[in-house]
């Protein structure tokens, strides 16, 4: 199970640079051809496309790496014992949160089945907005990979 993780996980850093190079170059070259006076009228909708499952993708593999922002000032002054038990409580938080993004990320994409983009007409919106409940799902499988670290480990 944790060769297949590691190989998802290494897949979801590629896909999200994927994505987020494609979005840079497609807003690029749509600026280039739109001072040409040939503007891409589907530029931006696959720029937007690209860059939300980029986002999300990305979260992951910050989450995963610990990269996330965080005020260590009070964190540091803590003893390990307590820093131990403030960071689950806050992973408990964000698995909180991951599981609303989830919720409320199936019911937006079943919302936005019927809308298509206006560049590229037959092209659903929910393939944009299906990008928040995967990549909340894949948070979660992180979350509680960290969590479950935290509690079989010794304070430090």
């Amino acid at each position: 199970m944790g060769k297949l993780y590691d190989r998802i996980c290494k897949m979801e850093v590629y896909i999200a640079a994927f994505c987020f190079t494609a979005s840079c170059l497609i807003i690029f070259t749509a600026a280039v051809f739109r001072t040409l006076g040939r503007p891409l009228n589907w530029s931006m909708d696959m720029s937007l496309f690209l860059f939300a499952w980029s986002v999300f993708l990305s979260a992951d593999a910050a989450l995963r790496a610990g990269k996330l922002v965080r005020v260590e000032v009070l964190f540091d002054s803590m003893s390990p014992s307590l820093r131990k038990w403030v960071t689950i409580g806050n992973y408990l938080i964000i698995l909180a949160f991951l599981v609303a993004l989830i919720y409320f990320g199936i019911k937006l994409s079943f919302i936005t089945r019927a809308r298509s983009f206006q560049g590229i007409p037959g092209f659903s919106y929910t393939w944009v907005t299906l990008s928040i409940p995967v990549g909340a799902t894949l948070q979660i499988v992180t979350v509680v990979i960290k969590l479950r670290e935290l509690l079989t480990s010794k304070p430090s």
